[in-house]
């Protein structure tokens, strides 16, 4: 069969034809479909590039003022509200105007009533942090207003942004009052700032510190050691005063004050007073600057050797009392030390505020002065005379004194005199017949005894007494006119079976058993009765014992020596018994 381009079959024809309308056709479509694509990507790029994104700062312009919000047209067709008091500054009255153009942080592009929510205070913020950031970066100042109070600190604005400001960083010294700072513009120094967490840490006191230091480094500049200056006093201390000098501060020491003792500056000084000082000495590199006020006046210390010689009396005032002594001014800036031991000739451990007290006016010698350390010695007991010079003039040896027994001691009493001195009866004073350690067990504190003064020692400060020195020295005066070998007349007192007791002019003594007789056969002390007299030969006379040796036997053997000598010799052949016989008879 033929197939031809006409023929009696035309559907090859037919179908030949389609294909050419069916690819016009999808190209067509092909143009319009890339049209559509080439519009859409118009229309978004043309979104993109006229409508601003949400969070993002815009501009925009004031068209309307009313009910406490201005009405400000960012473009696009898209209106918002952002109330006035944004833009205010702390404790400034909003100024915005229609007409003005102001820059809105966009939160959102419509609201439920079709409107652009925008703030100007986020505004505000954002293009504070970009530039308080670099400020940071740069280490610059910034300026900002303080405008409310939080715990530790304040809150202070920097152009948009909240800072925290600390109680420590607001001036060099503790402020009490912060008021007169409240919204006053000023410079602040960053000290620390995280803008994610939205924290800034502000602080004027080092601007201030900053420019004190260029102030003092200006002042102390013009500064001489040696100057006299006036100045304010701005602090006073326990130790001290800060005195301006017009823009730095000096210390004025309270010992720089005054050449007189000064126990506190407010004595002399007072806040807000102007002074005249004299520089006394200034550190180049702490800046700090001493100063002195008694420097400008008289030392009276150059005229103390003159005023004051040495044993001289002069009356002063207590100043102030230590448990070493007091101090004593004897005119302003000259003072001197009484040691306690100086104080008083009686009272030696006790305090001295026991024996005067501050502000008291006493009478004082002067005893040393050293002038290289500023130092007078005084003395006050030197102004009384001397108790125990008194005492030996009123009370010379041999006086009888009476007084109370102050004290008990292992060696004696001490027995308390007048002018607040005392005396002592030493152990081996207080009794003739008893041991002194005996004798003492008979005396009790606060007893009242009677003595006898036997030696005054001045330069010691010792009085000694004597008890038994009352009634006089009894053996003395017994034995005053006997010694060894005299005979003398006892009295029996007493028969005991190793002798006799015997009495003579009051003293005791005891004849022993051998002692008794020659004859061994009469050396018996029952053949004595008391009360009998009897002969008897002193053998020994111990004036520290005081005691009398006696003896019978020596006395018969001291006779018949005598006999023999005077009548006769053993020798001749004459017996002792003739010999007595002719002595006898020669008697008669």
């Amino acid at each position: 069969m033929f197939y031809g381009a006409s023929g009696p079959n035309p559907r090859p024809a037919e179908t030949t034809a389609r294909p050419e309308t069916n690819v016009k056709g999808n190209r067509d479509l092909m143009a319009q479909n890339a049209s559509m694509e080439e519009f859409e990507a118009l229309l978004q790029e043309s979104f993109e590039i006229d409508t601003p994104n949400e969070g993002s700062v815009v501009k925009g312009r004031v068209i309307a003022v009313e009910a406490g919000q201005a009405i400000i047209d960012v473009g696009y067709k898209m209106e918002g509200r952002v109330d006035l008091k944004e833009f205010a500054n702390p404790g400034e009255a909003p100024e915005i105007a229609v007409g003005d153009e102001v820059e809105v942080f966009l939160d959102r592009v419509e609201n439920a009533r079709g409107e652009a929510v925008i703030s100007r205070d986020k505004a505000r913020r954002e293009e504070a942090w970009d530039r308080l950031e670099k400020a940071y970066a740069d280490d610059a100042r910034v300026e900002g207003a303080i405008f409310g109070r939080v715990k530790g600190g304040f809150t202070v604005d920097l152009g948009g942004a909240v800072a925290f400001l600390p109680g420590s960083q607001v001036d060099v010294r503790p402020v009490r009052d912060a008021g007169p700072l409240m919204g006053l513009k000023q410079p602040f120094q960053i000290l620390k700032m995280d803008r994610r967490r939205g924290n800034i840490v502000v602080s004027r006191r080092a601007i201030l510190e900053e420019s004190r230091a260029e102030q003092r480094a200006e002042v102390i500049g013009n500064l001489t050691e040696g100057q006299a200056v006036d100045g304010v006093v701005k602090n006073i201390t326990e130790y001290g005063a800060f005195v301006d000098l017009g823009g730095v501060d000096g210390l004025l020491h309270v010992t720089d004050m005054a050449w007189r003792r000064v126990n506190h500056p407010s004595e002399i000084l007072s806040i807000g007073e102007t002074v005249k000082v004299q520089v006394i000495k200034i550190n180049k590199e702490t800046h700090r600057i001493s100063l002195g006020m008694k420097q400008l006046q008289d030392d009276p210390w150059d005229s103390v050797t003159a005023k004051y010689p040495l044993d001289s009396v002069h009356t002063g005032r207590v100043t102030n009392i230590t448990d070493y002594g007091a101090f004593v001014e004897l005119e302003p800036g000259v003072e001197g030390l009484v040691h306690v031991s100086e104080m008083s000739w009686t009272k030696k451990n006790v305090h001295p505020g026991k024996i005067v007290s501050t502000s008291q006016e006493v009478e004082v010698m002067v005893l040393e002065i050293d002038e290289a350390k500023r130092r007078v010695s005084l003395g006050l007991k030197q102004t009384m005379r001397n108790p125990w010079e008194n005492f030996a003039d009123t009370h010379p040896v041999g006086t009888e004194v009476e007084g109370e027994v102050k004290n008990i001691t292992e060696f004696g009493l001490f027995i308390g005199l007048d002018n607040d001195i005392d005396g002592m009866v030493h152990l081996s004073d207080l009794s003739w017949d008893e041991r002194g350690e005996d004798a003492i067990q008979n005396y009790r504190k606060g007893d009242v005894v009677k003595a006898v003064v036997t030696e005054v020692d001045i330069d010691k400060e010792r009085i000694s007494l004597s008890v038994k020195a009352l009634g006089g020295d009894k053996f003395a005066e017994a034995t005053g006119g006997i010694k060894r070998g005299s005979i003398i007349t006892v009295e029996v007192t007493a028969i005991e079976d190793g002798g006799i007791e015997v009495e003579y002019e009051g003293m005791k003594s005891f004849i022993r058993r051998s002692d008794l007789s020659r004859d061994r056969a009469e050396q018996r002390p029952e053949r004595f009765q008391v009360g009998d007299k009897v002969d008897v030969r002193i053998t020994n006379v111990d004036a520290k014992t005081r005691r009398l040796g006696l003896s019978i036997k020596a006395r018969e053997i001291a006779e018949e020596k005598e006999a023999v000598e005077q009548y006769g010799s053993s020798d001749s052949g004459a017996s002792l018994g003739d010999i007595l016989g002719a002595a006898l008879k020669g008697d008669e």
